[in-house]
């Protein structure tokens, strides 16, 4: 296995794959590139002023074994919907895929995700066909670690919800030991087409993580994100979603709960290109510790996206005096006729609430516990597959041991 410790070692061992289609070649030479000029981030980026990923940088990284961190989908694909590995795609019918590997996740801004293309192995494709209605949730699972050494991966999904569809696909992250995910996951709603995106994260304290996850949206499309991260020493996701036709409706809902020394960062952007857009955000961070928090949120309505309708909130919960979250909400209005409008707030719990449960015979420990839930109630009751809705309930369930760090991370 090819050590990957500093920086440009990262991707030569991967730029170029014998066999491959001459259109990912290219894709992965190029990428290979703009990650050279970019290079990692920097507190001196302004999309990193918060977070360092030296940690990342610094750890003499091996690649994973084959099948190390990639996604596995859990079950028997239901009728209507197609899956298939990537590997096996490249190698027999990779026209499929053209347009859709890096057609959309950030090309030349994000660096992570010039790693992802020039250095991914394998991933997954999920196709919903035209006017499907898939009842179950899909679910897909990513499981690394494990190696005796640290390790890192680059999974990549594709999903795509044919016109007039209505499904819901479910990525879940877990592992064990020292590693580092850098997954990719490309979205495309048809026209008309219901997607619901759910992300738990609950990777390994000593795993490093940063997803990029792009969205385009066409005509009277509606899609639903869910993005709860529970776990990981260094954990990011930048979603970027991308109202690129009329009539598209797009909501956002996050929830990050951090202790010990955790530090959870969450970038979103929501484009409104055309008019007659409707966008909605809600994210929520609960931290204690030493934990760090960071949210940034960015809606951008495009010259002549006339009627657009958005609004964006943050709140996050500190649980000691430790704990720091930075929050910069943001609005980029560059039409006439909007509304739009964004909010954000930092805070502890409210002393007055703590003295009423108290005084009514219930102890500190549960009071904060009940005023905690009720904090995180609005997002995480909006979960909408039951498996990934009670693992959270029982996550913020557990009382916050001594050093901040939920029971359940430890």
């Amino acid at each position: 296995m090819e050590a990957i410790a500093e920086e440009r070692g990262f991707v030569p061992a991967f730029a170029e794959r014998p066999g491959e289609p001459a259109w990912l070649a290219e894709l992965r030479r190029a990428a290979a590139e703009r990650f050279a000029a970019l290079g990692f981030p920097t507190p001196h980026v302004e999309e990193w002023r918060y977070t360092s990923v030296g940690p990342i940088v610094s750890t003499p990284w091996v690649t994973a074994r084959a099948q190390e961190g990639q996604p596995a989908f859990e079950g028997e694909p239901p009728a209507g919907v197609r899956t298939a590995r990537l590997r096996e795609l490249l190698a027999k019918d990779p026209e499929v895929l053209r347009g859709r590997v890096g057609g959309i996740a950030g090309a030349g801004v994000n660096a992570f995700a010039e790693l992802n293309a020039a250095s991914f192995q394998d991933g997954l494709l999920i196709e919903i066909a035209p006017g499907a209605v898939v009842e179950a949730p899909l679910e897909i699972r990513f499981a690394s670690g494990g190696a005796s050494e640290p390790s890192v991966s680059h999974p990549r999904c594709v999903l795509v919800a044919g016109a007039g569809s209505e499904a819901t696909v479910v990525e879940r992250y877990a592992g064990t030991g020292s590693y580092f995910q850098n997954p990719v996951t490309e979205i495309f709603l048809e026209d008309g087409a219901v997607l619901t995106h759910v992300k738990l994260q609950q990777e390994h304290l000593a795993a490093f993580h940063v997803h990029t996850i792009a969205v385009r949206q066409e005509r009277a499309s509606r899609f639903a994100s869910h993005n709860v991260a529970l776990g990981a020493a260094l954990a990011r996701t930048d979603l970027r979603v991308t109202l690129a036709a009329e009539g598209a409706e797009t909501a956002l809902y996050g929830l990050f709960v951090g202790g010990g020394s955790q530090h959870l960062d969450n970038h979103t952007t929501i484009d409104h290109a055309t008019p007659h857009g409707i966008s909605r955000e809600l994210y929520k961070g609960i931290l204690d510790g030493r934990a760090r928090g960071v949210f940034d949120g960015k809606i951008i309505v495009r010259p002549g996206a006339r009627k657009t309708d958005a609004m964006q909130t943050n709140k996050n919960l500190l649980l000691s005096k430790e704990a720091l979250v930075n929050s910069t909400p943001a609005l980029e209005i560059l039409a006439d006729d909007v509304k739009c409008k964004h909010g954000s707030t930092i805070g502890q719990l409210d002393a007055n609430a703590l003295f009423y449960l108290r005084a009514r015979g219930i102890g500190e420990d549960e009071a904060r516990r009940l005023l905690t839930w009720a904090f995180a109630a609005d997002v995480a009751g909006r979960l909408p597959v039951p498996s990934v809705r009670s693992a959270v309930e029982e996550a913020l369930g557990q009382r916050l041991s001594g050093d901040g760090a939920p029971k359940e991370l430890r």
